[in-house]
């Protein structure tokens, strides 16, 4: 049974020999870039055709929202603003005459999500995480201007219609950070999150949004946070909330994507230092459909090839069994429809309409 359930990062502006590698073991399903990875659109155009060229099916990704979330900044990609600005249109309604306000902020997502999947699909990108469901509670750091408002119905529709721009450019999508990091106050970069209210509380908030969007989202992203009323670990590597919550009780079928295994937020499970091979297992078991792993290919790599080498292992001994319903949720992510190139795209009416409807 074939299932490729890795996504992992490559070093720089161009494929090594180590990276093509990695790319073409079976394990490896997607690559994700970075800033590091960018010069030019040229040279974004030739690094994601040379992956595609090692295995045409690998899902090329990126973190790319807006504001201060977006890898690809100069080149005549358009600075897309923080999600936060789409909420403050919506608190204008009323305010402005017909059609400003609510309207002209879903019109705002809808553009936003076209321009951001439009421009990236040009440069061979295939998906970028987003949009952002976390509530925006007020004390977040590592969230903050990335949230689109504090209420979950507002959230809701506004990442449904930036969804929808993303789908008119053949972009999926992955709502993150589940069931939410609004609220936790501690980054899961560099420390491990707890969110100590009860599960009523936060489905009926936070998680909110992914029961609304249960029928649009094509992917979800759960939060390196520790809810301890629901489960010791953190979500991403609880069965309680991938399966019992997300799946059974908020009916999502679509794919389950780990937050980066290398954050300190994923490091200890239960209080235990893991390797990132036993957080891609745990993370596996519990749920999640793929895994991700970054920036570990700088210098020689080393922890990538553990991974690949450590996760290979543990389905030889039987601790880790491919789900041909994972693969078929990647498969389903990547884009059905060619990409429009770059010079045709800046003269597209719906793309010059949409660059207009920005905030």
């Amino acid at each position: 049974m074939e299932h490729a359930p890795l996504i992992l990062d490559v070093a720089g502006t161009a494929l090594t020999a180590a990276d093509r590698r990695r790319l073409a073991h079976p394990l490896t399903g997607g690559v994700i870039l970075f800033a590091r990875n960018w010069i030019s659109r040229a040279q974004l155009l030739e690094l994601t055709s040379a992956i595609k060229s090692v295995r045409g099916d690998l899902l090329i990704c990126v973190d790319h929202e807006g504001g201060r979330v977006q890898r690809f900044r100069s080149d005549g990609f358009t600075h897309l603003p923080p999600m936060r600005a789409l909420g403050e249109m919506w608190m204008r309604d009323g305010k402005g005459g017909p059609g400003s306000g609510a309207m002209a902020a879903t019109n705002a997502a809808t553009a936003a999500g076209y321009v951001l999947a439009s421009e990236l699909r040009a440069c061979g990108v295939d998906f970028s995480f987003t949009p952002v469901l976390d509530l925006d509670w007020g004390g977040s750091g590592v969230i903050g201007d990335r949230a689109f408002h504090a209420d979950p119905r507002v959230v809701a529709l506004l990442a449904k219609s930036l969804a929808q721009g993303l789908l008119q450019a053949g972009m999926a999508h992955c709502g993150k950070h589940f069931p939410g990091h609004g609220f936790a106050l501690a980054d899961s970069h560099t420390d491990v999150p707890v969110d100590r209210r009860s599960l009523k509380a936060i489905l009926q908030d936070d998680a909110a949004p992914y029961a609304w969007l249960r029928s649009t989202l094509t992917a979800v992203m759960p939060a390196h946070v520790i809810y301890p009323r629901v489960d010791s670990r953190p979500a991403g590597f609880s069965r309680k909330w991938l399966q019992d919550v997300l799946r059974e009780r908020l009916g999502f079928d679509g794919a389950i994507i780990s937050d980066d295994l290398s954050m300190e937020g994923a490091r200890h499970i239960e209080g235990q230092l893991v390797s990132p091979t036993d957080a891609a297992v745990a993370a596996l078991q519990a749920g999640c459909d793929l895994v991700l792993l970054c920036n570990q290919s700088l210098g020689e790599g080393q922890v990538l090839d553990d991974l690949l080498d450590g996760l290979a292992g543990r389905q030889a001994q039987g601790q880790w069994h491919p789900s041909a319903d994972s693969e078929s949720r990647r498969l389903a992510l990547l884009p059905e429809t060619l990409p429009q190139a770059w010079d045709e795209l800046m003269f597209q009416p719906a793309y010059l309409q949409a660059l207009e409807m920005l905030p």
